[in-house]
C-alpha cells in the first residue's frame, strides 16, 4: 500500500517532464494538498492543487524568489539536472563548470533557500535525487557533480538536524526517461523511483537506493579499491557517455 503524504506541500524541480512529472503526479494521488511543479518554463497542469512556478537553478535569486512565494513547502524534491551528451571529465571547462552549476550549485542553491521555509514549517523533508554514478568511475562531469551532490546532501543532513528536517538521498542508476534515451541499457521504470522515494518520506528513511545495481554496488563499496575498480571496469565496459 502506498504511504500517504495527506496534507503536504510540495515542491518539485524540473517538474516538466521525466521523473519530475511522475513527482507531481505521484504527489498529488498520495494526498498532498499543494504541489509547486517548479521548471525553467510554466506548464499548465489542468489542476487546481499545481501552481506552476518559474525556477531556473542556474539564475541567480530564481531560488530565494522561489522560496519567497511557496512559503508553505514542507517537502522539498530537488530533482532538476542536466546531462550534456559527449559529457566527459576531460572534456571543455565550460561544459563541466555549466555541469556543476546545475548539478551542484544550483541544487545546493535550491536547499539552501528553502532552509529558513522548512524549519518554518516544522522542519520537513528536503529529498536530492543523485545518482550511483557518484559511486563508480564513469569519467563524465555528471558523474562528478554527483559525488559532490551526494558530499553535501549528507553535510546538509548533519547541518539541519537541529531544526527537524529529514534529509534523503535517493540513488538510482540508470531510469526510463528522455534524459536516458540514448543509452542502451536496463533501466528502471520512472514510477517506480517515485514511489520508492515517497514511501521513504513517509516512513523517516534518509536514503533510498532505488534499483537492484544500486543496491549491489552500495555493498561493494568497503571492498578495497584494487580489486573495487577492476571489478566496476568490468561493469562500465562498452558504457559510453
Amino acid at each position: 500500500m502506498k504511504q500517504s503524504l495527506d496534507g503536504r506541500t510540495v515542491l518539485v524541480t524540473g517538474a516538466n517532464g521525466g521523473l519530475g512529472e511522475h513527482f507531481v503526479r505521484q504527489a498529488l494521488e498520495r494526498g498532498a494538498a499543494r504541489v509547486y511543479a517548479a521548471a525553467r518554463t510554466e506548464k499548465n497542469w489542468n489542476d487546481t492543487r499545481v501552481r506552476a512556478l518559474t525556477l531556473d537553478l542556474t539564475r541567480l535569486g530564481d531560488a530565494e524568489r522561489a522560496a519567497a512565494v511557496a512559503t508553505d513547502v514542507d517537502l522539498l524534491i530537488n530533482n532538476a539536472a542536466v546531462a550534456p551528451v559527449g559529457d566527459s571529465i576531460s572534456g571543455p571547462e565550460d561544459v563541466l563548470r555549466q555541469t556543476f552549476e546545475t548539478n551542484f550549485f544550483g541544487t545546493l542553491r535550491v536547499a539552501r533557500a528553502f532552509t529558513p521555509v522548512l524549519a518554518a514549517n516544522g522542519g520537513g523533508t528536503l529529498l536530492n535525487i543523485l545518482s550511483s554514478a557518484a559511486w563508480i568511475n564513469v569519467p563524465t562531469g555528471y558523474a562528478a557533480s554527483k559525488a559532490a551532490m551526494w558530499s553535501a546532501t549528507n553535510a546538509l543532513r548533519f547541518e539541519l538536524r537541529e531544526q527537524g528536517t529529514q534529509v534523503v538521498a535517493l540513488l538510482v542508476g540508470m531510469i526510463d526517461t528522455a534524459m536516458s534515451a540514448r543509452w542502451d541499457v536496463p533501466k528502471v521504470a520512472a514510477a517506480d523511483v517515485v514511489a520508492q522515494a515517497y514511501d521513504a518520506v513517509a516512513d523517516g528513511s534518509i536514503e533510498v537506493l532505488a534499483d537492484e545495481p544500486t543496491r549491489h554496488l552500495k555493498s561493494r563499496l568497503n571492498t578495497p579499491a584494487e580489486e573495487l575498480y577492476p571489478w566496476l571496469d568490468e561493469q562500465l565496459a562498452g558504457f559510453k557517455a
